[in-house]
This record gives C-alpha cells, structure tokens and sequence, in this order.
C-alpha cells in the first residue's frame, strides 16, 4: 500500500512537469540536462527497490525511517525528472547512449539491467549489483540493516557525485537547483548512515 502511494505520489508529479519552466529552452536528448534526468532517474529508482527491501528484513525503527525518508524523497523526485523529459518532448530511456556520458564518463563496472538483447548495461557510480539485492533481500536484522546501510551509503555517493555534475553542466535552472538539493541532502544522509552503522559496531 505505501509503495502504491509512493509511486501514484511521484506519477502525480511526474505529470504535472515537477515545476519545469513554462517556455524555457527544450534541451537536446544528448544534452546534461536529458541525461542526467533519466540517469538519476534509474539511480533514484533502485535506491527506493532497497528501501522497501529493508523495511520488510527488520524492525529496527531508525533505520526504517531513513528507508522511508529515501524512498519518499527520492521517488518525488524521480518523478519530477521524469515529468522534465516528458514535457521536453524527449525519451526516457535512451539505449543508445551509455550511463554517464553527459558527464564525460560511461557507466563503470559489469552490468545491471541491460539493453533488451541480452547484454549488460554498465553501472551507475554507487548502483548495487543484482547479487548484492539478492543479498539484501535474503539478510534479516541487524545483518539486513548494515548491509542496506552500507549499499545506500555507496549509492548516495554515486548520486552525490552525479547531481554535482548537473550543477557544473545542466543548463535548466530548475534542474540544477533540485541537484543541489540533492547533493545537500544525501550527505546529510550519508553522515547519519555512518552514525548507524557505528552504533551497530559496523565500519561504513
């Protein structure tokens, strides 16, 4: 029921453009601002899948509410982005073009997900491998909550180090805006991460 929320919550806003200027200039499908709207997007995306894994492998309440906050947030947000590519006419998924070359860099690492023929897309900076949500999804307790927090602490890292890389190239105020927001609110998040995995005698 939360998940069905979270997502009629983030279609909502997906629709109604996320706050997209009226007659600002339409950026290019190749431009920063496409591919870090459908890059992120995914990122976003697999950071909620997590969240809600852990909600359901423990009780513990501090970290289910940093699970909720994150998928909450982040899946807003998603929606937000992916309202921009509607609005701006342009694809939101683009098989052609490799993660990351907005910014210069493709996708790193062996593959999650893939382009429908069978081959592997690379990851993301901060992505979890498929093996790795399996893990996560057969932990439970303690092992499930430094496992999640872990994973999203790499994960935000990656998110932190792409929505840097909107606010140096995205040419759409608005978009560098909710990047920068980003960025200040994931490593809030990253420090409080590091506070729960101390006092569950874990390293980050």
């Amino acid at each position: 029921m939360v998940l069905a929320l979270l997502f009629a919550g983030a279609a909502a806003v997906a629709s109604s453009g996320g706050g997209a200027p009226e007659g600002a200039r339409t950026p290019a499908a190749d431009s920063a601002d496409a591919g870090f709207a459908r890059d992120m997007s995914v990122h976003h995306q697999q950071a909620v899948e997590m969240s809600f894994i852990v909600r359901d492998r423990t009780k513990d309440a501090d970290v289910r509410r940093l699970a909720y906050d994150i998928a909450n947030t982040q899946a807003n947000q998603r929606g937000m982005m992916l309202g921009w590519l509607e609005r701006w006419g342009l694809p939101k998924v683009a098989p052609d073009q490799q993660p990351m070359a907005w910014m210069g860099m493709p996708g790193q690492g062996d593959g999650h997900g893939g382009d429908g023929h069978g081959a592997k897309a690379p990851l993301m900076p901060g992505m979890a491998t498929e093996e790795q949500l399996a893990e996560l999804g057969s932990a439970s307790g303690r092992d499930a909550e430094v496992l999640y927090l872990r994973l999203m602490t790499a994960h935000h890292q990656g998110g932190v180090h792409m929505a840097e890389g909107c606010v140096e190239r995205c040419g759409d105020e608005v978009q560098r805006k909710l990047a920068q927001g980003m960025v200040d609110a994931q490593e809030s998040e990253i420090a409080l991460m590091a506070d729960l995995l101390r006092q569950r005698g874990a390293k980050d």
